[in-house]
């Protein structure tokens, strides 16, 4: 085994005051967050799905049926649509309106299709650039009140059908980066046919007061839950089986005032991403970092499990994960991603009380993500990360990697256990990192005396 040590502080410093919270200050602001979060008011009226022509263990389309109950809520002000047991064949997607909760019951399967035509283009945005694509299978923008409940599961078909655009993205990908870059008119930016960028499954854009609880999302084209420019969101309950090409669980960008919890991820990206906007867009869109999160005790399966970026340009800070565990193989356990096209800042970062089993990198900070990009490094400070557990590291316990010019500044690595590892830590360009009680591999005990004779006069 390389590196292994058993305590490791960086630079001369001892444990330093750079503005970390005690207990008490934590709980706090926490606290406030959840307390300023509110849940969706729905009005006292329901309707069935069933009444409007819906048809399920059926092969016949039941989009229309969706399309008309969804109205007629609206016509009253709002209220629940109830969709009753059994599997529902919708080719095209569900437009959620305001003060509106789907409701799917327990044995509910709703089965998307796959045609692309069926999709009409809205706005959205593509790993951080806003745009006109595919509208995502459940959509809804500039609504408040707004739920998702139930123990029903979605399936996006995304290994059946879009999957296969994964190989045929990168043109339309780039040209949307370029977009970005040369500030394109908003209007300008139409993609769908022919661009082959996959729909999300779940996406509310420009949101407020969102309650996504107990669902069960299965097969997504690509990211499972986005949230673009939301605020006051409880996500809760959720369970996952999607393992397509980018099938992140949760992605928060440009969204604010937000609880995740009690959620069993088992993806295939990362468990939970927060995201600001991507190069030039975000950082033009800096008055709307995404903040003031909490994530706490979920159950953690997939690529990686807690994570920041890449597209992070308008910020993001006063984040809180706590009481998290892990189960089987992560590539990365805590990971924070960005590079010098990026800008923005990553701060005001908590995290604690996280176990996992096997990854390859537990914790790693990089401000050279793909080793791209040029002239806006972005700036990482005041993360701390305090009582981690991992059994074995494949690769690196600990990497932070910073610029000469563009210092990561104020790490507190705090009472962090890794039983095995090939790698201890590679920490470089960096200013106030304070380590205190790091063990990697076996804890060293009172030394040995080299000889009975040895120190004696």
């Amino acid at each position: 085994m390389k590196n292994k040590i058993i305590l490791f502080i960086l630079l001369l410093f001892p444990l330093l005051n750079f503005g970390q919270l005690s207990s008490e200050e934590k709980k706090a602001k926490i606290d406030e967050i959840v307390n300023r979060i509110q849940l969706p008011e729905i009005p006292n009226v329901e309707v069935s799905v069933l009444d409007y022509g819906a048809t399920p263990n059926s092969v016949k389309n039941s989009k229309k049926a969706f399309d008309k109950a969804i109205k007629a809520l609206k016509k009253k002000g709002g209220g629940k649509l109830i969709v009753p047991n059994g599997e529902y064949q919708i080719n095209g997607p569900i437009h959620l309106t305001s003060n509106m909760e789907l409701h799917l019951s327990e044995d509910v399967l709703l089965n998307f299709g796959t045609n692309p035509k069926d999709y009409p283009m809205v706005l959205t945005s593509w790993e951080g650039t806003m745009l006109y694509n595919y509208s995502p299978l459940i959509y809804g923008k500039d609504l408040e009140n707004v739920a998702i409940t139930g123990s029903g599961t979605i399936n996006g078909n995304g290994k059946e059908f879009w999957q296969t655009w994964k190989a045929k993205e990168d043109p339309a990908k780039q040209k949307s980066r370029e977009m970005n870059h040369n500030a394109t008119p908003l209007k300008d930016r139409q993609f769908g046919e022919g661009g082959y960028l996959r729909p999300q499954l779940l996406q509310l854009v420009n949101s407020e007061n969102i309650l996504i609880e107990n669902i069960r999302i299965e097969n997504a084209p690509f990211w499972c839950v986005h949230l673009l420019k939301c605020k006051s969101a409880t996500l809760r309950g959720l369970s996952y089986d999607s393992h397509n090409s980018n099938n992140d669980g949760i992605d928060l960008e440009y969204t604010s005032d937000v609880l995740i919890e009690n959620i069993t991820f088992d993806n295939g990206d990362d468990n939970v991403a927060i995201k600001a906007g991507r190069d030039d867009e975000g950082r033009a869109n800096s008055a709307t970092p995404s903040e003031n999160i909490v994530m706490r005790n979920c159950l953690l399966k997939g690529l990686h499990a807690f994570v920041i970026g890449s597209e992070m340009s308008a910020g993001v800070r006063n984040v809180f994960v706590q009481n998290c565990k892990a189960h089987g193989y992560l590539k990365r356990g805590i990971y924070f991603k960005t590079n010098p096209d990026r800008g923005g800042y990553i701060k005001d970062i908590y995290v604690d009380n996280l176990k996992f089993d096997k990854t390859e990198d537990l914790f790693y900070i990089t401000s050279y993500y793909h080793g791209e990009g040029s002239g806006h490094n972005s700036k990482i400070s005041d993360i701390y990360i305090n009582d981690i557990h991992c059994e074995e590291v494949t690769g690196a316990a600990v990497v932070i990697q910073g610029f000469e010019e563009s210092k990561v500044e104020n790490v507190q690595l705090k009472n962090i256990k890794v039983n095995k590892a090939k790698n201890g830590t590679t920490i470089t360009n960096t200013q106030n990192v304070v380590v205190d009680n790091l063990i990697i591999g076996e804890e060293a005990g009172v030394p040995t005396a080299a000889g009975k004779d040895v120190g004696k006069n």
